[in-house]
């Protein structure tokens, strides 16, 4: 029996879902785009950022009231219905997901994104009855709109990750985020800053999505594609604008990839149907804060004949089953041409990618199937011309890679940014409300994210810079110049919430770095990064020392919780992969083997 759906769109490159188009209601709303102020007076500059924060919220206001109203047909067979995950794959690719793996059917018989207008449904009738009739949308399709089961060790509950370009918030969303988990007991409702410059809000309730998804709309938040066979969160420098050793500006060109790819954060059902997970990244300079060397599709800032553009990397990624560096495409393009190559390679790997084995679905495995110069050329078939080939970047220098912690200044003459350290990325309800209320007082409400889970706040005068510095919160709790080893610890979730994790990592990684360091003399920070379990979302192989949660450890011939150890990984300009060095280390001797690494390896003396 046939039956219409009516969703609506904000205003923006209309989303084809095909169907039986009853009628569309269009109205045109030009979008607000700002520049950061060129001006050298502090006020100005200062008066500048408040307009773009309020500009930014108006068109966010302003799409939401334009809508485009489409009616479709649903009563269609399962593969040709407009929610189906095959509607914008060939058929080829449609034979290949029909004979592919459990989650490959899952999306044949609705596309992931679908579950974002049954969201009302699935609170409205409870967890356990939405569990009980509707599994596979609360086991899996909750993750096309970033909300994620946690059975195992928060039964009930789900984690939220969001969809933040560039790793940029205002105050009023860390604000709103705040009010989002204080709804909490303490112990369950927390946050974390993530390895991509993300947030994950925790121990929320299926009862409350409808009235958390509505208020991240309404502060210029989103969601949406944020987990699951998506292109997860857009990471770029987090000094962008302000370094003054600056090549490229990374944040109009996250935003325009988040924009293309998630349809200005409503949804875009071109691309929720990927063979599997999909990163990209965008790097500024030199210091390649966005670690384009892990990322399907890497930007680096190269200049050809007077244009500024990128050199291209593709390929990389951190699993499992495999940890592999991105390659070179031997490619440039100019940088209006960054988010029309990003579709081209995504579409190709939507298209052509594996949709068998999910442990060898990943791009690089295309990459490595075609060869570079393969691969190559089926881009460029999808990219509708020929590919410039890479150039030289003429970096004849050498080139350390910078502390983003403490004060800088930027290249705005009399404004500085101040760097400031979250142990192991951990957010409170309170610590976020701080977080707003310093970003309002000293960097015009504005708050940055960094991949190695810190924050940044930009834009600070000079005569406010001792006040910043004065700041209850940046004395006692988010340090702009921490010790060595707690500076650059990284941590994943770990076991406390973590179904995937073998070991507790973000107490007990902080609780022995500081130990460490009050217990040793380094005179230089060292990279420990510590991860669950093998998905490494910890990135134990960029740290100078990496632990990663294992099953298998003995001590006094009993099982008990252990961990494997990497070592000399590196990031930046010369990036490169730690190497293995102890299998199974029974997790209450680490902070030994630690201290004896750290004395043998990297310089340290007993205090």
């Amino acid at each position: 029996m046939s039956k219409s759906l009516i969703t609506f769109v904000s205003a923006g490159a209309l989303c084809r879902l095909d169907g039986s188009l009853c009628a569309v209601v269009a109205a045109s709303n030009a979008q607000i785009r700002t520049q950061v102020p060129a001006s050298s007076a502090i006020g100005q500059r200062r008066n500048k950022a408040a307009s773009r924060l309020i500009a930014k919220k108006a068109a966010a206001s302003s799409r939401e009231s334009v809508q485009f109203q489409i009616c479709m047909d649903l009563g269609l067979e399962a593969e040709n219905a407009p929610w189906s995950g095959l509607r914008y794959i060939p058929v080829d690719a449609q034979e290949r997901a029909k004979g592919g793996n459990p989650i490959e059917k899952l999306k044949i018989e609705k596309d992931g994104l679908a579950v974002k207008y049954e969201v009302d449904k699935l609170a409205e009738i409870g967890y356990d009855a939405a569990v009980e009739q509707f599994g596979d949308d609360v086991n899996h399709r909750l993750k096309w709109i970033g909300v994620f089961t946690r059975p195992k060790r928060t039964p009930g509950r789900f984690m939220m990750r969001l969809k933040i370009s560039n790793g940029i918030l205002t105050s009023d969303q860390m604000r709103f985020l705040a009010e989002v988990i204080a709804k909490y007991p303490a112990d369950v409702g927390v946050a974390d800053i993530t390895t991509r410059q993300n947030i994950q809000l925790r121990g929320l309730l299926l009862e409350d999505l409808p009235w958390i998804l509505h208020g991240l709309r309404a502060v210029g938040l989103s969601s949406v594609q944020a987990g699951m066979d998506n292109v997860r969160n857009f990471v770029g420098s987090p000094i962008a604008g302000i370094d003054p050793k600056e090549m490229v500006d990374t944040r109009p060109v996250c935003q325009e990839l988040q924009d293309m790819i998630t349809h200005f954060g409503e949804g875009n059902p071109e691309f929720t149907n990927l063979p599997r997970k999909f990163n990209i990244s965008v790097s500024g300079g030199r210091d390649d804060f966005a670690h384009t060397d892990i990322n399907d599709i890497g930007y680096r800032p190269a200049e050809k004949d007077g244009v500024m553009g990128f050199n291209v990397v593709v390929g990389g990624f951190m699993g499992s089953f495999r940890v592999v560096h991105s390659v070179p495409l031997d490619a440039w393009v100019p940088l209006a041409e960054a988010t029309p190559l990003a579709r081209a390679i995504l579409t190709l790997f939507r298209d052509r990618g594996s949709r068998k084995n999910r442990n060898k679905a990943r791009m690089m495995y295309m990459v490595d199937e075609l060869g570079v110069e393969g691969f190559r050329e089926q881009v460029e078939e999808y990219f509708g011309k020929p590919l410039c080939r890479a150039v030289d970047s003429n970096h004849n220098q050498p080139w350390e890679r910078r502390s983003l912690l403490g004060v800088h200044d930027q290249k705005q003459e009399g404004l500085h940014w101040v760097g400031c350290h979250v142990p192991v990325g951990r957010l409170h309800p309170a610590d976020m409300l701080d977080l707003a209320r310093v970003a309002d007082a000293y960097s015009a409400g504005e708050i940055r994210l960094t991949v190695d889970q810190n924050v940044i706040f930009p834009n600070v005068s000079t005569e406010d810079v001792v006040k910043i510095l004065g700041e209850n919160l940046l004395n006692t709790k988010f340090l702009p110049n921490p010790t060595p080893l707690v500076s650059e610890l990284v941590s994943c979730t770990g076991a406390q919430f973590c179904g995937f994790a073998l070991v507790e990592t973000k107490n007990r990684s902080l609780q022995i770095a500081q130990e460490l360091d009050a217990e040793l003399f380094l005179d230089r920070p060292v990279r420990i990064h510590w991860t669950g379990c093998s998905n490494s979302c910890g990135q134990p192989q960029l740290a100078d020392i990496g632990v990663m949660g294992v099953a298998g450890a003995k001590k006094d011939g009993k099982r008990v919780e252990g961990v494997s150890l990497f070592l000399d990984g590196e990031v930046g300009e010369n990036a490169r992969l730690g190497t293995a060095l102890k299998e199974a280390v029974p997790a209450d001797d680490v902070k030994q083997v630690l201290k004896d690494l750290l004395v043998s390896k990297f310089g340290a003396k007993p205090r």
